[in-house]
């Protein structure tokens, strides 16, 4: 019996630790589509801002400006593609942290069940230790 809850205390901490990972790969997910959403927003402010007020402009001004706006709006479609993979890597270790956390809960209730066991054990076999036996071997009568 004690070899039993020892065991399932072994596997609860290696559940609890399992969830932690779970939960640590999810933060950092999420970091990255955040850090990823915030690129593709910078990009398209400065996108934006390349606007050119009013005023005569040579045609090499306006090339590069034309340029410019081009690359950035490549380098925010580039941007388009990652942000999809990330918030798909989201959802998985969502995903995985929710199945952890079940199967540490799961550890965790399996651990007490078997800690009450050992408890029940223990006191039916003080029980039976503190019974009165009878002296059949001594002469006493049957």
């Amino acid at each position: 019996m004690k070899a039993m809850v020892r065991r399932r205390e072994r596997i609860v901490r290696a559940r609890t630790i399992q969830q932690l990972a779970a939960e640590a790969r999810l933060a950092q997910a999420e970091g990255r589509l955040a850090s990823l959403t915030d690129s593709a927003d910078r990009l398209g402010q400065l996108r934006d801002s390349l606007g050119l007020g009013p005023g005569g402009f040579s045609a090499a001004v306006l090339a590069n400006a034309g340029e410019m706006a081009m690359r950035l709006d490549n380098a925010r479609a580039g941007l388009a593609d990652a942000i999809v993979g990330a918030r798909a890597t989201v959802e998985t270790c969502t995903a995985q942290r929710l199945e952890a956390r079940i199967r540490s809960e799961s550890a965790q209730r399996l651990a007490d069940k078997a800690a009450v066991a050992l408890e029940a054990w223990r006191e039916k076999r003080q029980a039976v230790a503190s019974r009165p036996r009878s002296r059949l071997g001594e002469g006493g009568v049957a």
